[in-house]
């Protein structure tokens, strides 16, 4: 077993009022203990008052199964439950305490994504591959989170809309950037080529991927823009606004209006408006990453973030 945090304690973006979502990540048969292991966890945050209790879904706060993990991948049995678990646990995880849980079932799922892939290299045997199995899987959690968005809101309607939308505009997007950053690298860090060894190859690109599942979102962001040489107007749109964001979640006043803010009288309010433009900003932060500043991340956005 390792214990498992996901949300803003995982990224590095801790707030008074931020929520403790975790998980009990169980690699091994089923038993008795897994559930009292995961009630005494559970008591002892609620005790130490470590954060608000995790969201009302159940997704996180209990029991997590390495097996749906890795082989419910895509089809009906791959719920939104368990594709958020398996993407989180690739974009936004920090294990505590005993990691050997955690590090096994991270590497069974990057083994997933590759198990079938047997053509990893360009036509020209120079680079790898774009990994098009995680990268639309990343896409579809993506637009998931965006649906479930519009679903809430629908089976919410006594409030919580308005930080739910500063969040996907910011910190859920993030988690997206992050991911569609870590499978361009494959095919932008200049890698080891091995031709002849699609089983080595193979390798490589966990190995690659697995060294991004231990780095914050924010800080694979911070490493694009160093390597692609983003411009420093581009830099400040996108820290400046992501800091505003944070401060604003942990100001307690602010994220109470915005907790309790209804879709009716969004387009009036002061602060909500004001998230809004941050949200603008960081896109507008965005837009140029991938579309105006780097021409190597321009090419890919138009290849793979369309079809």
């Amino acid at each position: 077993m390792s214990l498992v945090v996901f949300g803003s304690l995982a990224r590095d973006e801790w707030t008074s009022q931020s929520d403790l979502d975790w998980g009990l990540l169980i690699d091994s048969q089923a038993h008795p203990e897994h559930l009292k292991v995961a009630q005494t966890i559970a008591k002892l945050f609620k005790e130490n008052e470590l954060g608000k209790d995790p969201g009302p879904n159940g997704v996180f706060g209990n029991m997590i199964f390495s097996h749906e993990l890795v082989h419910q991948v895509g089809g009906e049995n791959d719920t939104n439950s368990n594709t958020t678990r398996r993407l989180l646990l690739l974009l936004e995880s920090t294990p505590i305490g005993t990691v050997d849980a955690y590090n096994r079932v991270v590497r069974a799922i990057l083994e997933r994504y590759f198990e079938t892939d047997t053509n990893l290299l360009t036509p020209d045997q120079s680079r790898y591959r774009v990994p098009r199995f995680l990268l639309n899987d990343i896409v579809r959690f993506w637009r998931t989170m965006a649906v479930d968005f519009a679903s809430k809101q629908r089976e919410r309607p006594s409030g919580g809309w308005a930080l739910r939308n500063i969040k996907l505009r910011m910190s859920r997007k993030l988690i997206f950037v992050a991911g569609l950053l870590t499978c361009f690298s494959c095919y932008l860090k200049g890698l080891p080529i091995l031709q002849n060894d699609p089983e080595k190859s193979t390798g490589v690109l966990i190995e690659h991927l697995n060294g991004y599942v231990n780095k914050a979102p924010l800080q694979i962001l911070a490493d694009a823009l160093l390597v692609y040489d983003v411009r420093r107007e581009t830099v400040l749109a996108l820290f400046n606004s992501y800091d505003a964001f944070l401060e604003c979640l942990d100001n307690d006043d602010q994220r109470g209006h915005l907790e309790k803010l209804s879709f009716e009288n969004s387009n009036s309010d002061t602060v909500f408006q004001h998230m809004g433009e941050i949200g603008h900003q960081f896109q507008q932060g965005l837009d140029n990453i991938f579309f105006r500043d780097s021409e190597d991340l321009q090419q890919l956005i138009q290849k793979y973030g369309i079809f």
